[in-house]
């Protein structure tokens, strides 16, 4: 079983930086897909980035794409996403997941994930 941590999110203005890291607990990290997703207040919860258990291949909403970067480190049982070039749409709550295989479906349950973080505040004011 995986256990998930996000930390890193916060207030910055349109064109910052943000890097939020996941931390996950649990023998089997790395043989996980692993993924962000995120939800903006009134609006339905979107995918944002994904990374194979490797790290060789990653995958990204058209929204964030060049702008958004994830990795993972599998000795640290972390996965990384670097914001670059924030602007006012992406602040949202952002969550860490974790399963076995890729699941890019924001509209599936949290249940349907074999981990689900609690969430961290990404707030980018124009």
């Amino acid at each position: 079983q995986v256990q998930l941590v996000e930390s890193g999110g916060g207030l910055v203005q349109a064109g910052g930086s943000l890097r939020l890291s996941c931390v996950a607990s649990g023998r089997t990290f790395s043989s996980y897909f692993m993924g962000w997703f995120r939800q903006a207040p009134g609006k339905d919860r979107e995918f944002v980035a994904a990374i194979n258990w490797s790290g060789t291949d990653t995958y990204y909403t058209d929204s964030v794409r060049g702008r958004f970067t994830i990795s993972r480190d599998n000795a640290k049982g972390t996965v990384y996403l670097q914001m670059n070039s924030l602007k006012p749409e992406d602040t949202a709550v952002y969550y860490c997941e974790a399963d076995r295989n890729l699941i890019t479906r924001a509209t599936l349950p949290t249940t349907s994930f074999e981990a689900w973080g609690q969430g961290t505040q990404v707030t980018v004011s124009s």
